[in-house]
């Protein structure tokens, strides 16, 4: 249900991003050459000015400073809002039929923070019921395994129970292989990204922090770039790390057993118990 409802959110909230990208090129297309993205915390704030350019330019650089302090400290100033009034006073954007078009802004910017709100609730009743999902303690006893990657992984994947085998929520995520061919050309083996970007995004950033700080991780991350058959590259090391954790999620969750950093350690094939070590150190 949640993974629906995080679905149904996140329709919504592409749909209002496009809405609110099509507003600035109507009437402030110069916008976005001051600012790299609109959703950025100033970006967002001076956006609710609710003002065309024609007007911004009126604001004094105190009474924008002021407006931007609501929300902004210290990383955006001055040197940003001069820049902001030199392109208003350039802008080649639209001017007719301003009240309506300030209007049509400010309900596009309360339905992207009630999508936002709307986000940080279901992330929040994840989280409760986090604990009563079957294996989300021992996944977290898993060194470099956090609470939010774990919250956010169900929250991508939902009921494990829906599922009979973890190759479907490694196709979920995008990271099954194919390999790309033209005739009679092998080409390169990748990975397919037709699954969900976010769960395929936690994954790796999870990933990289157990090759960091989990033995385990970090000597099958050693194996999978040094053997001498076959060496990975650092990212097709990491893509297996990911469908291995996906593979180890999926135990736990059947199973409910701990995980084993020097089970998974033994579980690494043709290294002798001395290179395990080393590995590992």
């Amino acid at each position: 249900m949640a993974k629906k409802i995080r679905d149904l959110l996140t329709d919504d909230l592409q749909t209002v991003q496009g809405q609110v990208h099509n507003w600035i090129d109507r009437f402030f297309p110069e916008y976005l050459t001051v600012f790299k993205k609109w959703e950025g915390k100033a970006a967002l704030q001076f956006l609710k000015l609710y003002a065309l350019p024609h007007e911004i330019i009126n604001f004094s650089e105190h009474e924008l400073l002021t407006h931007l302090r609501k929300t902004v400290s210290r990383s955006v100033g001055l040197n940003k809002i001069r820049e902001l009034k030199q392109a208003a006073s350039k802008s080649i954007g639209l001017r007719q039929g301003s009240d309506m078009a300030k209007l049509e802004l400010k309900t596009l910017l309360d339905k992207y923070e009630l999508i936002q709100h709307k986000f940080e609730e279901l992330d929040s009743k994840i989280d409760i019921l986090l604990d009563e999902i079957p294996g989300v303690q021992q996944m977290l006893a898993i060194k470099g395994v956090g609470r939010d990657t774990v919250a956010g992984f169900f929250a991508e994947v939902g009921d494990l129970n829906d599922y009979t085998h973890p190759r479907q929520i490694i196709k979920l995520a995008g990271l099954s292989l194919k390999e790309n061919t033209s005739g009679k050309h092998k080409g390169k083996t990748t990975i397919t990204k037709r699954g969900r970007k976010k769960l395929r995004a936690l994954l790796f950033r999870v990933c990289m922090i157990l090759v960091a700080k989990n033995s385990a991780f970090k000597a099958l991350h050693a194996y999978y770039t040094q053997r001498s058959d076959n060496p990975l590259k650092k990212m097709q090391s990491l893509i297996a790390l990911c469908n291995k954790l996906i593979r180890i999620f999926f135990s736990i969750s059947k199973k409910q057993f701990e995980f084993s950093e020097e089970k998974m350690l033994k579980d690494i094939p043709h290294l002798s118990v001395t290179e395990k070590v080393e590995l590992a150190a």
